[in-house]
C-alpha cells in the first residue's frame, strides 16, 4: 500500500481500490492504512467521510530509518562487542568492495565533525 501511495501521491481508501493494483477488500485497506497512520508512517486528512492518505517519507527515507534501526539494536544487544560491526563490515565486502573505501570516508568525515564540536 506504501508503494501505491508512493506512486499516486495521495489517495483515499476508494481510489486506492480503483486503480485496480490492490486485491483486497475495503475494510482490509482501511484497516491497513489506519494502522499506518498510527505509526505515524502515513499523514492523513479528512475529506468528506473519508480521509485522504498520504506517505510521510519517501521509499529512500523509511529506508534509511529501518536500517539505522536496525543497526541500533545490533549495536544495543552487546555495546562491548565488535561482533555486530564486523557482521556489516562483512556484509559490505561481500556486496561491494568499493563500498568499504565509502564507509572509510564516512567514519572519517564522522570523526572530523566530532571534532569540530568539541
Amino acid at each position: 500500500m506504501l508503494e501505491a501511495l508512493w506512486q499516486c501521491g495521495s489517495a483515499t481508501v476508494r481510489e486506492l481500490l480503483e486503480q485496480g493494483d490492490l486485491k483486497l477488500a475495503y475494510t482490509t485497506v482501511m484497516t491497513t492504512l489506519d494502522r499506518l497512520y498510527k505509526k505515524q508512517l502515513l499523514d492523513r486528512v479528512a475529506e468528506g467521510r473519508a480521509f485522504r492518505y498520504s506517505p510521510r517519507y519517501t521509499p529512500e527515507q523509511l529506508q534509511k530509518a529501518a536500517a539505522g534501526e536496525v543497526i541500533r539494536q545490533l549495536l544495543a544487544s552487546d555495546a562491548a562487542s565488535l561482533l555486530p560491526l564486523s557482521y556489516l563490515v562483512e556484509a559490505v565486502s561481500e556486496h561491494d568492495t568499493e563500498l568499504l573505501d565509502e564507509l572509510q570516508q564516512l567514519v572519517e568525515r564522522k570523526r572530523r565533525e566530532l571534532r569540530g564540536k568539541d
